[in-house]
């Protein structure tokens, strides 16, 4: 046996840790490292088109997959692009470790080519962990704790790697001598039980109320059975974070679906009008669209005590793994008799899938986008995987998508961050090969990162034992939600010069790639469509010609903010027809 170098140790390391792909971009600084994957074979290296896109991806691969994403990248300009999708990652608490190659550690500090203080750039995004490596005899114990490290805090680390050290020689045995740690690569994850005072005091306070509403996010993964036991027992409703709703069956009439801005009108009543709330795995953001403080007493469970009682007054705190938490819950409450708020509840929820049909049924001068979104409902297969890209696609997905049982959905949520889509479709897929993709994208998400992503699938896609990807891309030449926001939240009109989106051909820029495609303008053809694109042999494009004018408004919107968006919109040209529209939306919201 030859020669080891730090690299091919690294890639050694990398595959002990179960590391089965690299997302990444070449350059100089990390030619060992490429050279180590190339002579190993394995983890596979797949080459994105742009560094941001591979820190995407890692982040995609952690979301669907549930283990460590990592990306690769040079130093310098390859390691600024990265860092999108690493404050992703931590945002969305998700394990990624970035591998970054460096100027020779004989240069550092003298102003060297593509020279940049890496520390200081991720010190912030990695701020678990980020260490660069000077010696040989220090490489696998960094990487160990940039893994453990990821693992345990469900965040990115960053493990940065000299040039020169990468191709230094590997010691055939680590030095047993002061200074030098051995470590192993491994890592194990507790189950924690809450303790039963914790489950006793929120029952206490559950039992005693009367309208109990439950808000639930990612964190209760997994829990579908008990949730459903705990709203039988209270009589309440549900409504989920945004990152939530892939936990619960949105069919259920106890579901009044997402909540939030972007939510539903019976998620609006159900939080408006409870007094009493259970918070389950979510540290959801929108805190205008919670409980008044003083209306409902609350109760929140969470395995990161550090989120209890962040967004929302608590009076009982539950620190442990939901699914045990739930379970040791479940018998402590009293099944109430009284079901009046339940059927409250099933009502609201009732009226909203009314409201959800007469949008969709709404005519436009293109495609009405929240038809051809709903539409996928019926065509989604059940071993699906859905990536969502920020924007329009987003509202559309939380409120009419209806997900079926284990079919994953991700978005990017706390960053919330256009580009995303594409990366994390690619990312499920290759984890999962047999299993159709579908990612809804925005056209301006579509030029900012998804065109170049497009080259991507065609060139991989005859890889796959399923290649069905399809990805919706709605084209109405606006930056659509940013629009929306300007004239509810600042009362002005749209400004052309930052929201135009110009006019791109992606349908026949998919064919021209050797893709499927089909272009529809009307909502009647939305139908055939998603039929076209899930039976093709290849990945499919469906280019839907929407209308920006369908109205993004928040939930059950008051009056006094709907007067200073009539205004904004009274000043763009068309804009008369558009305020129509939205009060005769308004006003069949606000009918109980």
């Amino acid at each position: 046996m030859g020669e080891q170098l730090v690299a091919d140790a690294i890639v050694e390391r990398l595959r002990a840790w179960g590391v089965t792909r690299i997302f990444g971009y070449a350059g100089d600084g990390i030619n060992s490292l490429l050279g180590a994957l190339q002579r190993s074979g394995s983890p596979e290296f797949v080459s994105t088109r742009h560094e941001e896109l591979a820190a995407f991806a890692a982040c995609g691969h952690a979301k669907f997959s549930g283990e460590v994403g990592v990306c690769l990248a040079t130093q310098g300009p390859g390691a600024i692009h990265l860092l999108a999708g690493l404050y992703d990652a931590k945002l969305d608490r998700r394990p990624v470790v970035a591998i970054v190659g460096q100027v020779v550690s004989t240069a550092l500090g003298s102003g060297y080519l593509q020279e940049v203080d890496l520390h200081a750039l991720f010190k912030d995004v990695c701020s678990q962990y980020v260490q660069t490596v000077f010696a040989p005899e220090q490489a696998l114990t960094a990487l160990d704790n940039a893994m453990r490290t990821a693992i345990a805090t469900s965040t990115p680390t960053c493990l940065i790697i000299p040039h020169d050290v990468q191709k230094a020689s590997m010691p055939e045995e680590t030095p047993h001598s002061h200074g030098v740690v051995p470590s192993a690569p491994i890592a194990a994850r507790p189950r924690i039980a809450p303790p039963e005072e914790q489950l006793r005091r929120a029952a206490d306070v559950l039992n005693a109320g009367d309208r109990v509403a439950v808000l639930v996010g990612r964190g209760a993964a997994g829990c579908a059975e008990h949730l459903a036991a705990v709203v039988d027992a209270v009589g309440g409703g549900v409504t989920t974070s945004l990152l939530g709703k892939p936990v619960l069956d949105e069919t259920q009439p106890w579901h009044t679906g997402v909540m939030g801005h972007l939510g539903t009108t019976a998620s609006a009543r159900l939080m408006a009008e409870c007094d009493t709330l259970l918070i389950v795995g979510s540290n959801d953001p929108w805190t205008e669209f919670y409980p008044a403080p003083g209306q409902a007493r609350a109760v929140q469970i969470d395995i990161e005590p550090r989120v209890l009682g962040a967004k929302y007054p608590i009076e009982a705190a539950v620190s442990g793994d939901a699914a045990l938490s739930l379970s040791g819950l479940l018998p402590l409450l009293e099944r109430t008799a009284d079901r009046s708020w339940e059927q409250r509840v099933h009502g609201w929820t009732a009226q909203w899938h009314r409201l959800a049909d007469e949008r969709c049924r709404e005519t436009y001068d293109a495609a009405n986008p929240e038809f051809v979104v709903r539409e996928l409902s019926d065509h989604l297969p059940p071993n699906a995987r859905v990536a969502v890209d920020v924007g329009s696609t987003v509202y559309w997905y939380a409120r009419h998508l209806r997900l079926p049982a284990g079919v994953p959905a991700h978005v990017s949520g706390y960053l919330a961050s256009m580009g995303c889509g594409l990366p994390y479709g690619i990312a499920a897929k290759l984890d999962a090969p047999d299993r159709p993709v579908v990612a809804l994208v925005g056209d301006g998400a579509m030029q900012m990162a998804g065109l170049p992503e497009l080259v991507t699938l065609a060139d991989r896609w005859r890889d796959w034992a399923d290649p069905r990807f399809v990805v919706l891309v709605l084209h109405n030449g606006d930056l659509t939600e940013v629009s929306w926001e300007q004239r509810e939240m600042e009362n002005d009109p749209r400004f052309p010069a930052s929201q135009r989106v110009p006019s791109f051909p992606y349908a026949d820029y998919a064919e021209l790639l050797g893709l499927g495609a089909v272009r529809i303008t009307a909502s009647d053809q939305a139908t055939d469509a998603w039929r076209q694109a899930f039976a093709a042999d290849r990945p499919f494009v469906i280019e839907a010609m929407v209308d920006p004018a369908a109205p993004m408004l928040p939930p059950l919107m008051p009056e006094s903010k709907a007067e200073g968006l009539y205004a904004a919109l009274e000043q763009e040209d068309g804009g008369g027809a558009v305020v129509d529209r939205v009060r005769r939306q308004r006003a069949a919201d606000s009918e109980e």
